[in-house]
């Protein structure tokens, strides 16, 4: 006599998932710039992600008043004084590697710095002018 096992619809796809999940997030800077670009319908140009990063916008702010003007060493926040690690991926291998992650910190931090989110021109400039900074 066989005996079945009962396994749930939601526990295997659950389990499925979970196991998937590491892998979902994992990207390269190279990638996200691509898809950037795409949204964008224009190649990206590391001297516009230059200038917008290093260049006080609408508000009080530029990138560089917490990441520096090269941002291949810490920075600091700087009305929290929280500490921010190397921006550049050459100088942080984290950096830009989670989809979501990205997008969350562009969103917090355009809005902080222009007063609006980036478009997906200004995110591919910014980072192709970030892979271009090396060790």
């Amino acid at each position: 006599m066989r005996r079945h096992i009962f396994v749930p619809c939601w526990v295997a796809a659950f389990g499925a998932a979970a196991f998937l999940i590491p892998f979902a997030h994992a990207a390269e800077p190279a990638h996200l710039l691509a898809g950037y670009s795409a949204q964008a319908g224009a190649s990206a140009s590391p001297a516009r992600g230059q200038a917008l990063f290093t260049t006080r916008q609408g508000r009080d702010w530029s990138c560089a008043t917490c990441h520096g003007a090269l941002p291949v060493h810490a920075g600091k926040h700087a009305s929290t004084g929280k500490a921010i690690a190397a921006l550049a991926p050459a100088f942080n291998a984290e950096r830009f590697t989670d989809p979501a992650k990205t997008e969350k910190w562009f969103r917090r931090n355009c809005n902080d710095v222009i007063g609006r989110e980036c478009s997906a021109g200004e995110k591919a400039d910014v980072l192709a002018w970030l892979l271009t900074l090396k060790h």
